[in-house]
């Protein structure tokens, strides 16, 4: 299928979902609509919802592709598998907890991946009807403008590292080799927003020690398209078909990515 008639089917299919399966439970979520799915995590009714219409729906758009859905792998990990063939992959409401508890951000994350590389991402955030995407080799774009990421210009570049899931050691080398460098500021605990952050000037650099495709895929696509920098800690390229492997940073350049990661390897 042509990328701009994908694009537009897609988009047409999230605002959707978004319409119909997401906004209607925001703030009206009863205790019972809500599960615990893991420490620190939860699924709703409108994520279960949201991934039924998705994979329904992306089913229509191109059924030769298989289908990876976050909340269908945690009820039958052999879905990872699909991984590292032709296939979508689905976050149907990033920022779960954020949702939950009725505050953004929040929103769905959508790939296309080949190979265990991801060659068309979506990200979506219902509440603003803001639509980030980018097609590999063809840039970035947000509401159907092409852009091109900027750093935020602050002496101290904004670095956004999350303090949640480290270890007591990785804390301290946070507070010895970064904070010394760069403004600290908490991620929204949502990678639907925070890879436009990275894009559009409000952060620089932030590193990610969950690094799961249906997270990561389209927001690492569409930071690399727009002129920024996203891989794993060592350089080498993300791929979806690596599990939750660590180490994964972006930055809205890829100087500033350059400076960060040289500073988190250095010795001492």
């Amino acid at each position: 299928m042509e990328s701009r008639f994908l694009n537009e089917a897609v988009a047409a299919l999230l605002r959707k979902v978004a319409q119909e399966a997401i906004l209607p439970q925001y703030r009206s979520l009863s205790s019972h609509q809500v599960e615990n799915k893991a420490a620190d995590d939860v699924v709703t009714v409108a994520d279960h919802l949201a991934e039924e219409m998705l994979a329904e729906g992306l089913a229509a758009i191109d059924p030769s592709l298989a289908i990876v859905g976050e909340e269908a792998a945690h009820a039958d990990p052999s879905v990872l598998e699909r991984l590292s063939s032709d296939c979508w992959i689905i976050d149907p409401l990033d920022g779960t907890n954020n949702f939950a508890a009725g505050k953004p951000p929040f929103g769905i994350l959508l790939a296309r991946a080949t190979g265990g590389i991801a060659e068309a991402g979506w990200l979506y955030d219902p509440l603003s009807d803001r639509l980030c995407h980018a097609a590999l080799g063809e840039g970035a774009y947000v509401d159907g403008e092409r852009i091109r990421s900027r750093p935020t210009g602050e002496d101290e570049p904004v670095a956004a590292i999350s303090l949640i899931f480290l270890t007591e050691e990785q804390r301290e080398m946070v507070g010895r080799k970064l904070a010394p460098h760069y403004r600290l500021v908490e991620i929204p605990r949502c990678a639907a927003e925070q890879y436009p952050r990275l894009a559009l000037g409000e952060n620089d650099v932030s590193s990610f020690k969950r690094t799961l495709a249906w997270d990561h895929a389209a927001g690492v696509l569409f930071l690399n398209e727009a002129g920024g920098k996203a891989c794993r800690l060592d350089g080498s390229e993300y791929r979806v078909d690596e599990g939750d492997k660590p180490g994964l940073v972006g930055a809205s350049s890829p100087q500033i990515w350059d400076e960060f990661v040289a500073r988190v390897t250095a010795e001492g």
